[in-house]
């Protein structure tokens, strides 16, 4: 599974989940969950096509800093009770990997960005992620 896969993944457990947290909430918590869980597949796909490796960074960033925001949304969530830990470990083991694999595309997106502009606006082998044709 890549990373494509995977964020797509975090995005539909979340709405599952979410969907087991009471009306009070509805307008609160759950959509704070499902927006941060779409800009981490929004911002991931964003990213994979910019040709400038910082703003590939940049945006790869903020897809992992929504990751952080899911995550502790939901250890949130599991302490008011609306979710078990069982209910959550599914989805902690795809923010977990969606976290490693981003933190590593940025790590490599990183070490791209001191080569010179014209090898970073033609290498695109790095991409990890491949939107359904």
């Amino acid at each position: 599974m890549d990373i494509y896969q995977i964020s797509q993944a975090l995005v539909l457990n979340c709405y599952q989940i979410t969907k087991l947290f009471p009306n009070e909430e509805k307008f609160a918590l759950v959509q704070q969950i499902r927006r941060a869980a779409i800009s981490v597949h929004l911002d991931l796909a964003e990213g994979c096509c910019r040709i400038s490796m910082q703003e590939r960074k940049r945006f790869f960033e903020i897809s992992r800093g929504s990751v952080i925001e899911i995550d502790t949304a939901f250890g949130l969530a599991h302490n008011l009770s609306y979710v078990t830990a069982g209910q959550l470990k599914p989805l902690e083991e795809i923010i977990t990997r969606t976290f490693k694999i981003l933190g590593a595309m940025i790590k490599k997106s990183y070490s791209q960005s001191t080569t010179h502009y014209s090898q970073q606006a033609t290498d695109y082998s790095s991409l990890t992620t491949h939107p359904p044709q």
